[in-house]
């Protein structure tokens, strides 16, 4: 184990001052750690391609950097890995979490990337190595790597085991704030948020009998709280897929329209795959309905900062063609959502809630094949 300043000191010194990325809790130690370092810059991309793209861009202009994911975020960045920076040669750093890995129990959605992320890897023709987790080998694990990046002009990646970095409390925001006054007004009136992911999936359950609805919730910790909440057959909880909740409930809703189809989403999901949005504002119809639970961080991998008190969720919703528009920080919102009475389209509900969750949340003690 070696501390995050360790690396990120060491990189500094080769010109890595640059970090893109999306959120771990493998990764929450070194991410913490560049957030709080007024020397580094860190970049809270919507996804993992778009992490890739950005360092890209540094790269370009002749600053190194580096990109930061999940090995299950991964698939999320092979095509900017292959059509971008291995076609204009563009080589940039990779961390690449290892979820998964072979022998060590983790979650089932990592099952299969975990045992194929260095395959993946080879067949993308990017040279890699266990990310260096003993103080003695961060600095010859770095010189290889700019080596191989200087000579062959490719990214170069490294694959972080669990563990591998120290732990590392969290000091300053990872996001700008750089709202336009829509958003700061909005900010505003909701005044601090104080309503609780819980107090929202209750109500929710509330809105949704099990004999003619279906709650989809969104991967991490909306799906783990509303399994706390209470367990139905109705319930289908996400793993993994993040950003996709509310495309599988686009292709639910067509298929049924004779239920109600209620997607549960949260605001890092929701930036991680926006266009979603545009798609199911153009197609939905009015049995689905969208609640957005805003809470401004990716909560369970250490509450890092997501851009979203930039975007005005409802005015994107609208643009974008939904039935119904709703946004708030109150129960009401989900009560109006539900009301009786026909959308030309589908519902969308924006809703601000403080970060956190109960302590010791439990998971969904059923696999994902059993949900269905």
């Amino acid at each position: 184990m070696i501390e995050a300043e360790e690396f990120a000191r060491e990189a500094a010194g080769a010109g890595f001052a640059a970090y893109a990325g999306v959120p771990c809790s493998f990764l929450t130690p070194f991410i913490n750690y560049v957030i709080g370092d007024d020397g580094l810059r860190y970049i809270s991309a919507a996804n993992e391609g778009d992490a890739v793209a950005t360092a890209a861009g540094f790269a370009v202009a002749g600053r190194p950097a580096c990109a930061m994911m999940q090995n299950s975020g991964l698939g999320n960045a092979v095509s900017p890995l292959t059509s971008l920076t291995h076609t204009f040669r563009i080589p940039i750093l990779l961390i690449i979490t290892q979820r998964g890995a072979p022998g060590v129990v983790d979650e089932p959605q990592h099952e299969l990337m975990g045992g194929i992320t260095g395959e993946l890897l080879d067949l993308m023709r990017i040279p890699w190595a266990p990310f260096p987790d003993d103080s003695a080998r961060v600095a010859p694990a770095l010189r290889r790597a700019v080596g191989a990046m200087r000579d062959h002009s490719l990214p170069y990646a490294f694959v972080m085991q669990k563990g591998a970095v120290a732990p590392c409390a969290l000091e300053g925001e990872a996001a700008p704030s750089r709202a336009h006054a829509r958003c700061a007004r909005r900010r505003e009136e909701d005044g601090g948020a104080a309503l609780s992911r819980r107090a929202v999936l209750r109500a929710v359950v509330e809105h949704t009998p099990e004999d003619d609805s279906i709650v989809i919730a969104t991967t991490g910790y909306t799906g783990r709280e509303l399994f706390a909440c209470v367990d139905r057959a109705n319930h289908l909880y996400m793993v993994g897929s993040m950003g996709c909740a509310s495309s599988l409930g686009l292709g639910l809703a067509l298929a049924r329209p004779d239920i109600k189809v209620v997607v549960v989403d949260g605001d890092g999901a929701a930036l991680m795959r926006m266009g979603n949005l545009a798609t199911v504002g153009s197609y939905g119809a009015g049995n689905l309905f969208h609640l957005l639970l805003d809470n401004g961080a990716h909560d369970s991998t250490g509450a890092q900062a997501t851009v979203s008190p930039n975007v005005d969720f409802a005015a994107v919703a609208r643009a974008a063609g939904y039935g119904m528009v709703l946004s708030g920080a109150s129960l009401d919102a989900v009560a109006r959502l539900f009301a009786p009475g026909e959308a030309d389209g589908a519902r969308f509900a924006h809703i601000k809630i403080r970060p956190g969750a109960a302590e010791n949340l439990p998971r969904p003690d059923i696999s994902p094949p059993q949900v269905l």
